[in-house]
């Protein structure tokens, strides 16, 4: 039940890092305050698993920031991180499959959802 607690008190806790973050006025196309989240969380997720490995960090407070800090911060930190961890173990087929498959069918999953909200609220 802890591991629950954790990750859910970490992850209200990114959320409103995230939801602040958005917040931030930018007038430029490029969604840079998203870039920059995900980049943020990125670096930190590499630095909270290497540090993690080498000094170790209880397994309660791993799970309240990674888990739950970034994961509500940003799952794309997470993603960065198997990604990165897959190529790291020489799974390169499996590292290059999981990037390009996630970005593509996750770009084609909003689409999808966007046209099955079209559809449901045409009428």
């Amino acid at each position: 039940m802890i591991n629950v607690l954790m990750v859910g008190i970490g992850g209200a806790f990114g959320a409103i890092a995230r939801y602040l973050a958005g917040k931030i006025s930018y007038e430029g196309d490029f969604p840079l305050i998203t870039f920059f989240v995900n980049l943020t969380g990125c670096i930190l997720i590499g630095f909270v698993a290497a540090f993690a490995f080498k000094k170790g960090i209880n397994s309660n407070f791993l799970l309240f920031l990674k888990t739950g800090f970034l994961g509500g911060f940003t799952t794309f930190s997470t993603f960065s991180l198997e990604a990165v961890l897959l190529f790291q173990n020489k799974h390169y087929l499996e590292g290059g499959l999981y990037v390009v498959l996630s970005a593509l069918f996750c770009i084609l999953g909003v689409i999808l959802g966007q046209y099955l909200a079209f559809i449901i609220c045409k009428n």
